[in-house]
Parts: structure tokens; sequence; C-alpha cells
């Protein structure tokens, strides 16, 4: 089993900057990658970033260059550094684990941006 605590969302002013974080616990020595997600109303969950083991990350085209997606391992802590927010960046956020028996989620953070 595996735990993850996120922190960090909230309302902020379009142009303004947020920092999610990610707490991991549990059967962490089998976690493989970690990723955040998002899920605006009405659509679908996407994914928003996304880092290895290794720290090899991949982005989301809409928040490549604005997003940065990093991750302590002595820590078992990921994190989400969101620069230059829009209001289409507005949902609620998830972090997710990649376990050899799964992946796991987190309870959601909420991310509003006002324009």
């Amino acid at each position: 089993q595996v735990q993850l605590v996120e922190s960090g969302g909230g309302l902020v002013q379009a142009g303004g900057s947020l920092r999610l974080s990610c707490a991991a616990s549990g059967s962490i020595f089998s976690i493989s990658a970690m990723g955040w997600y998002r899920q605006a109303p009405g659509k679908q969950r996407e994914l928003v970033a996304g880092i290895t083991s290794g720290g090899r990350t991949n982005y989301a085209v809409s928040v490549k260059g604005r997003f940065t997606i990093s991750r302590d391992n002595a820590k078992n802590t990921v994190y989400l550094q969101m620069n230059s927010l829009k209001p289409e960046d507005t949902a609620v956020y998830y972090c997710s684990a990649d376990h050899i028996i799964g992946r796991y989620w987190g309870q959601g953070t909420q991310v509003t941006v006002s324009s």
C-alpha cells in the first residue's frame, strides 16, 4: 500500500505561481514513476507532468515551459512548481504513484486561477 498526501493548492491570480507537494508513505520502495494529473469540471483527468525514479520528466504540451516537476527521493516527495498560471489551469490536481501492483492516487488539491 502507498499513501499520497498532496498540499499546496489554492486561489491565485492569473500570472501567479503555486507549488504543489505530494508526500508518499508506505511501500515506497516499489514506486517507479510519479506524476501529477488534473481534472477540470466536465472534463477527463489528464496528465500534467510525470517523473521517473531516475529523474526523467515529461509534460503536457499545455504546461511545458511553465510547470516543473521534481522529486526528492530522500523525502519521498514530488513537487509541481507552477508558474505563469492561467485560468484554464483551474482544476483539481492529483498526485499519482506507479507501483508494481498498480497506480495509487492522492485525494486531490484544488487549484483555482482567477482572471
